[in-house]
């Protein structure tokens, strides 16, 4: 499955050109590190593990320019905190 980037987001439309999954995320940090904002996928979609692909892509892309990942989104802290190979992507929190 091939999903269309362009900047601060990887998304799938339909055939209609209707959105139907989509991980958006942001530079933080003066462009050092990235934010995964939201995820979205269309209820006709779900169970086929598309938005965990989504922030794989993600993943992918930050190793690949050295950067790291702040999950704010629920999906995206949930993949974070399930899949221990994501560990070399997550940006430390600041201590409280």
């Amino acid at each position: 499955m091939a999903f269309e980037h362009e900047p601060g987001r990887y998304f799938m439309n339909d055939e209609t050109g209707k959105l139907i999954a989509e991980v958006t995320y942001q530079a933080i940090d003066d462009g050092q590190n990235l934010v995964i904002d939201h995820t979205f996928v269309d209820p006709v979609l779900r169970g086929q593990g598309i938005a965990g692909k989504l922030v794989r892509a993600v993943v992918d892309e930050a190793r690949a320019t050295g950067k790291q990942i702040e999950p704010l989104c629920t999906f995206a802290r949930h993949e974070f905190d399930t899949k221990p190979e994501y560990a070399d992507v997550l940006r430390p929190t600041p201590s409280e």
